[in-house]
């Protein structure tokens, strides 16, 4: 694999490594942000967490979904009323505890969390395609150990159950900071 070929002690350099991950982080925010535009109107980013939450963990009680979201659970409970009205969410008793109420998503909450991953998947496709073989190898180098580093863990592989995985693990730090 090519070494980088920036100026020379670039590499060892944490301000220009930071600054490399800096400028790309930008360009992911805005691929999510495009991502997301389709559906803004109806799901704020905030609100499209608790669905991407939701979808990932299956049914929820409130105070569990509150925790993981790092939220109150008045803002929770605020939040899920407002995915309820949306028809992207909804409520049931719990077949094991019937003094708990779960959360979880409906035909159409699923859909959008899909359709907005899917556009991001898209759009991150067509930037590694314009990269050359041995720059999408190095890449795959680089983001791993950045992300070891970070204690995130891989996102899961594309299957037919979830064409377009999330990329967020519920016990990684972007979920449990964001």
């Amino acid at each position: 694999m090519p070494e980088y070929e920036g100026p020379v002690g670039a590499v060892d350099d944490v301000n220009a490594v930071t600054r490399a991950v800096l400028t790309a982080s930008r360009l992911l925010v805005a691929i999510s942000a495009r991502s997301l535009a389709a559906v803004e109107e109806r799901v704020t980013l905030p609100q499209f967490r608790m669905l991407v939450v939701l979808s990932t963990r299956g049914a929820t009680k409130l105070v569990a979904l509150a925790d993981l979201l790092q939220v109150a659970p008045s803002t929770a409970m605020r939040m899920v009323d407002r995915l309820i009205a949306a028809g992207l969410a909804h409520r049931q008793v719990n077949p094991d505890n019937r003094r708990e109420t779960l959360l979880q998503l409906t035909d159409e909450g699923r859909r959008t969390v899909e359709d907005v991953t899917g556009r991001r998947h898209t759009e991150i496709a067509a930037v590694v395609e314009r990269l050359a073989p041995h720059q999408r190898a190095a890449l795959i180098e680089a983001l791993t150990a950045f992300s070891e580093a970070g204690g995130e863990p891989l996102a899961p592989a594309m299957d037919d159950a979830q064409p377009y995985p999330l990329g967020w693990a519920l016990d990684s730090p972007v979920m449990r900071e964001a």
